[in-house]
């Protein structure tokens, strides 16, 4: 079985495939149409794309044979009652992440949308609905906002492989929820995060996760990527700890991507925080943690150190085990197979890198 990466970026989706011991690009698809989402479903095989076009609005295709063919499928819709927190009538903004419903739920899947919906589908994706429950938390009118977006978004879904009932979503701005009862009930699991922005830095709700994770192998190990720092909960989210680095390096940056055999093993990539938002001294690097984030190392063999304004988007980092690769804005694409210890650059001539996913077939 060969690796296969699925690069989606703002002008189409770059597949490329490993055969022979090299890396190279299998097909270009969509070309001209920013593609906003990249997944695969492991459980069958099925990839999915969503364009996201200012003109022509969003767009949901699924494939069933390794992207030879696509089928259009309608994108998910708001109830007509459901309202954002102006009043106004909610309308979908943007597909950010979708995730399977466990292996109990063949065709379940979840979508995170903007402005901070998640739906469900219980047939493929053949059709999608609004979870209510979460939709109506009490939090979600005056305590939920956008972050660089005019609206919340989810951006986030981790699915408990031992219990499909149990499950995580990552909202910015609002923070983790957790639902126990397959989405009939949700707790907000913020404690320990910091959100400087705000009046009160402790507040249970308004936090403002990048990207979140949990450990396949001990699932209640999760990480996250924060604005406000990198955290880690070994309890399941009820207490997150702060892990940064010495002197706040590695902190601030989009991305992070685990090891789902080793609970302790995870990769960040830092930037400069907020309005700044490039490498950190114009210098692109990999920071790797081997022990829960106690210690961090920086990696840096065969990435730019010079003039470097790249910063990687949340969605645009993937693992295999020790296959890294990660996308940038501006249109570079590094891969390391070996845990990031050396890293080859297989394009420079994209275009910005909005999501990748990695799989084999």
């Amino acid at each position: 079985m060969n690796k296969i990466i699925l690069v989606g970026t703002s002008k189409g989706l770059v597949v490329y495939r490993h055969v022979e011991n090299k890396w190279r690009i299998e097909t270009t698809q969509f070309v001209g149409f920013p593609v906003s989402m990249v997944y695969v479903d492991e459980r069958h095989g099925t990839w999915w794309v969503c364009l996201t076009h200012r003109h022509w609005g969003l767009k949901l295709h699924r494939s069933s044979d390794q992207g030879k063919s696509w089928e259009a499928l309608p994108v998910p819709k708001y109830p007509e009652d459901a309202q954002l927190q102006s009043g106004q009538p909610a309308t979908l903004r943007k597909i950010w992440t979708m995730q399977q419903a466990g292996p109990d739920r063949p065709t379940g899947l979840y979508l995170g949308t903007e402005p901070g919906g998640l739906f469900f589908s219980n047939n493929g994706g053949d059709s999608f609905e609004l979870v209510e429950s979460l939709w109506n938390h009490p939090s979600r009118k005056d305590q939920w906002f956008g972050a660089g977006r005019d609206h919340p978004f989810i951006h986030s879904i981790v699915v408990d492989p031992r219990n499909s009932n149990h499950l995580y979503v990552a909202v910015s701005c609002a923070g983790v929820f957790e639902t126990m009862d397959g989405g009939n009930s949700w707790q907000a699991r913020n404690n320990g995060l910091v959100a400087a922005y705000l009046p009160n830095p402790q507040a249970e709700i308004g936090h403002d996760p990048h990207r979140m994770f949990a450990c396949a192998m001990q699932p209640d190990i999760l990480w996250q990527q924060n604005h406000c720092g990198i955290y880690r909960s070994t309890d399941g989210g009820r207490q997150w700890t702060d892990i940064a680095g010495v002197n706040n390096f590695p902190n601030y940056g989009f991305a992070i991507a685990i090891d789902h055999r080793n609970p302790q093993r995870a990769w960040v990539i830092p930037a400069v925080s907020d309005e700044i938002r490039v490498a950190v001294n114009l210098a692109l690097c990999v920071c790797r943690t081997e022990d829960g984030g106690q210690t961090w190392q920086e990696l840096r063999q065969g990435l730019p150190q010079e003039n470097c304004f790249d910063i990687v988007f949340r969605h645009a980092f993937a693992n295999i085990d020790d296959v890294l690769v990660f996308g940038t804005t501006t249109g570079n694409l590094y891969l390391s197979e070996n845990g990031g210890d050396q890293w080859t650059c297989l394009s420079g001539n994209l275009a910005r890198v909005e999501s990748i996913c990695m799989t084999v077939g």
